[in-house]
């Protein structure tokens, strides 16, 4: 049964994250806040304690991803690093590379990349072109491709690859997640020049025949699109968060200004053409946190089906919340609104991410049509 009422632990989390992050907004640097967070357990506390986590899930995770970003410090990497690379090792890892990255995930002294997205292949992962071949004599694997848009490779000490293996029985490719070390011999990158500011880099990697031991194989080899979206629904979750987070700090800065912005003696906020469509963006906020925490629960849970479902409702309805959000926070300020004093201009930009990635609302749209709807497939 899914409970949407956050219960006592949650609510005690969620002050306590808010207050951590109160007043960092443009004046920490995300290393020294990660550091700061991963010592209060809050970067960790999806994994599991026996490692150093924290015993909690994807729901605990993005609650403390959506207070970080309601404070305007949003930490990007937490979507990569913990929920993704950190929940598939726990859930399918070896217990050799459990010991190896989990505490350190945990305690925040290493950070892990994700790289799944190639050229031409964006949502359509069967599409993916990058290869890992045994090397029958010394039983390593090689690795050929490239990848695109992977957050954060200069920072992170390895990045967690989806590539594809041969399957022997059928000759088939099937997705298969690989550890790359950021020394890798082979393993390029190259940034990619976005007109988007972010402190956390995107990159185009380049592997070739990048030699890897045959335990840098994460999991069974027969397991991957299992293990693959082990990852992916709590990437779709964490985004939803930091979409939701982005949104509210958008909000509260509007309507801070809504309330003592002073035109002809009163208030603007006391005008209904500016405080319904701030009351507006707030509803499609709050909905947009019970799909999330609905998906989170879900996952966590081990409902990888229903997680699924909502975890992909939660991204669409968090991207489209966070850009109205936005817009409209933004325009309450009118000209204010796009200086440097309120923070707000650049998010118009940021706010476009989570409609974009992990996977297009277009995407979403058509998984939400034939999965969900029973309607015929277009492609």
């Amino acid at each position: 049964m899914t409970i949407l009422i956050e219960s006592d632990e949650h609510k005690a989390l969620r002050e306590a994250v808010a207050s951590f992050a109160k007043g960092r907004s443009g004046t920490a640097d995300n290393k020294t806040l990660w550091r700061e967070a991963a010592k209060l357990g809050y970067i960790g506390v999806n994994l599991p304690e026996e490692y150093g986590g924290g015993g909690g899930g994807i729901a605990e995770l993005s609650l403390v991803l959506e207070e970080l970003g309601t404070a305007g410090c949003p930490l990007l990497m937490m979507i990569v690093s913990p929920a993704i690379c950190g929940t598939v090792i726990a859930r399918f890892g070896t217990d050799a590379q459990k010991r190896e990255w989990l505490p350190a995930l945990a305690d925040g002294s290493r950070l892990m990349a994700f790289g799944i997205t190639e050229p031409d292949a964006g949502s359509n992962s069967h599409r993916i072109t990058t290869t890992a071949r045994r090397d029958e004599a010394s039983g390593d694997w090689l690795l050929t491709g490239r990848k695109v848009f992977v957050s954060g490779v200069d920072i992170a000490d390895a990045t967690l690859i989806v590539g594809r293996t041969e399957d022997s029985r059928t000759g088939s490719l099937k997705p298969c997640l690989f550890i790359v070390p950021r020394d890798a011999p082979g393993f390029t990158r190259r940034p990619i020049d976005m007109e988007l500011q972010a402190v956390e880099k995107q990159f185009e990697l380049v592997l070739d025949d990048v030699r890897l031991p045959a335990d840098a194989l994460v999991g069974d080899e027969d397991a991957g699109l299992l293990q693959l979206f082990a990852g992916l629904n709590p990437e779709r979750i964490m985004t939803a968060a930091f979409a939701i987070g982005m949104g509210r700090y958008a909000l509260g800065k509007a309507i801070a200004y809504a309330r003592e912005r002073t035109v002809w003696k009163t208030p603007i906020g006391a005008h209904q053409a500016i405080a319904h469509p701030l009351a507006q963006a707030h509803i499609d906020l709050e909905l947009a946190r019970l799909m999330m925490q609905k998906a989170a629960q879900l996952y966590d849970a081990g409902d990888d089906a229903g997680a699924g479902e909502a975890a992909n409702m939660a991204k669409y309805a968090a991207g489209e919340a966070c850009v109205k959000a936005v817009d409209q926070s933004v325009h309450t300020l009118g000209g204010n609104g796009l200086t440097r004093e309120f923070g707000l201009a650049s998010l118009i930009t940021a706010s476009r991410v989570a409609r974009i990635a992990p996977v297009s609302r277009e995407m979403i749209l058509n998984y939400v049509s034939h999965q969900t709807l029973g309607l015929p497939k277009s492609y």
